[in-house]
C-alpha cells in the first residue's frame, strides 16, 4: 500500500525537482531523475519517467511553466519558461528592498518567497542588495493587516475605524515616540482607494463629518477594524480622478485645489513631465520659457517644490497664490533675521 502511495506521488516529485533545480543553464537527465527518486524511496523505470515527462510537456502550461529538452552528449530536461522571468523577479526584489513601508523582516520574508518562483540557481541571483539613499524602513509590522482590512472594507462596501498616530517629543524631551491624534479618539471613514506617493502608502477615503476627501498614511494607522456602517461618498468618488489628485497634491499634503499658471525655463521641461505627466499642455514663449496651467493644492509643500526650482519657475496666477508664496518666503527670511 505504501509503495503504491509513493508511486502516485512520483509525477509530483519529478515536477518539483524540475521546478526547483532546473533552468535554461541547468538541466537533469533521466538517469539523474531516477537516482533522485530512488533516494526518496521511489523506485522508477526509465519508461515510466519518460511517460511522466511527456505528461509534463503536454500540461506544463496549465501549471505556468514550459518543459524543454536539450540534446548534447545526452538529453537533459529543464524548465524553459515560468510565470515570472528572472528579470521580472529581480524587479520585484528591488521594489521590495527599496520600499520604505515594508519592514526589514517582512522584506526578507517576501524575498524568500519570490526566490521560490525561480530555480535554486537563479534564486541566488535574487539575493542582492539595493542601496537607497537615506533609506529608513518602517518598524510597523501591522501595516500588512491594515492594508488587508482596507481591501476587505472596500470589497464589502463598509466603513473602517482606526486610531491615527503622529510623532511627538517625549516627556524627557530627548526621545521621539508616537502618540494618537484626536486625544486617542478613533477615526471613522469610508475607504475608496489606496495610493503610493513619495515612498509612502496612503488611504484615500471620504470623511462623512467633513463631507470631504481625506488621505491617511497607512503606516500611521493603528488597530484598523471594519465598521458595520455602509460606505458613503460614492457620488464624490464616481467623479474622482486619482491620477489628477496625485498630481495636484504635493507630498500628499492637502490644501485648496486651485488652477495655477506657472512659467518655467525651457530646461525644466523634464521636471514638469515627471511631476505632471507628459500629456500636459505646454505653451512655448519666445524668451526661452514655457507656460503651463495645472490644478494644485496650495500647500507649504507645493511652495517648497517651487522654491526648490529657484529662479527657473515663477507663479504667474492667480494673485492669491502669488501673495501666499510671498508670505511663505517672508516667513523663511524671518527665521534668519
Amino acid at each position: 500500500m505504501a509503495k503504491s502511495s509513493r508511486q502516485k506521488q512520483k509525477l509530483l516529485h519529478i515536477m518539483q525537482m524540475l521546478i526547483e533545480r532546473t533552468d535554461e543553464n541547468h538541466g537533469l537527465t533521466v538517469a539523474q531523475i531516477i537516482e533522485e527518486l530512488e533516494s526518496m524511496g521511489i523506485p522508477a523505470e526509465r519508461k515510466s519517467v519518460y511517460d511522466d515527462l511527456e505528461v509534463l510537456e503536454q500540461f506544463g502550461d496549465s501549471f505556468g511553466f514550459e518543459l524543454c529538452r536539450q540534446k548534447t552528449n545526452t538529453v537533459t530536461y529543464y524548465i524553459g519558461s515560468r510565470v515570472f522571468q528572472l528579470a521580472e523577479l529581480k524587479l520585484l526584489v528591488d521594489s521590495i528592498q527599496s520600499s520604505k513601508f515594508i519592514t526589514a523582516s517582512k522584506s526578507n520574508e517576501l524575498i524568500s518567497k519570490v526566490e521560490s518562483l525561480a530555480s535554486v540557481h537563479e534564486g541566488r541571483q535574487l539575493q542582492r542588495q539595493v542601496y537607497v539613499t537615506n533609506r529608513v524602513k518602517t518598524p510597523n509590522e501591522t501595516i500588512y493587516y491594515a492594508v488587508d482590512c482596507i481591501h476587505r472594507a472596500i470589497s464589502e462596501d463598509k466603513k473602517i475605524t482606526f486610531a491615527y498616530l503622529e510623532w511627538a517629543i517625549g516627556s524627557g524631551k530627548d526621545k521621539i515616540y508616537k502618540r494618537r491624534r484626536k486625544d486617542g479618539n478613533r477615526y471613522c471613514v469610508s475607504p475608496w482607494a489606496l495610493t503610493w506617493d513619495d515612498e509612502n502608502y496612503y488611504l484615500v477615503a471620504f470623511d462623512s463629518n467633513a463631507q470631504a476627501i481625506r488621505h491617511y498614511r497607512v503606516d500611521k494607522m493603528e488597530k484598523v477594524d471594519l465598521s458595520e456602517e455602509a460606505r458613503d461618498g460614492k457620488e464624490v468618488f464616481d467623479k474622482f480622478d486619482m491620477a489628477l489628485y496625485s498630481k495636484s497634491v504635493f507630498g500628499m499634503f492637502g490644501g485648496e485645489i486651485t488652477d495655477v499658471k506657472l512659467r518655467f525655463t525651457e530646461d525644466m521641461i523634464g521636471v514638469v513631465a515627471d511631476r505632471f505627466g507628459k500629456d500636459i499642455f505646454v505653451r512655448a514663449e519666445d524668451n526661452g520659457h514655457f507656460v503651463i496651467d495645472v490644478k494644485v493644492a496650495l500647500s507649504p509643500q507645493f511652495f517648497g517644490w517651487v522654491f526648490g526650482l529657484s529662479s527657473k519657475v515663477q507663479i504667474i496666477s492667480p494673485e492669491n497664490a502669488v501673495a501666499t508664496y510671498k508670505e511663505e518666503l517672508k516667513k523663511v527670511l524671518e527665521n534668519y533675521g
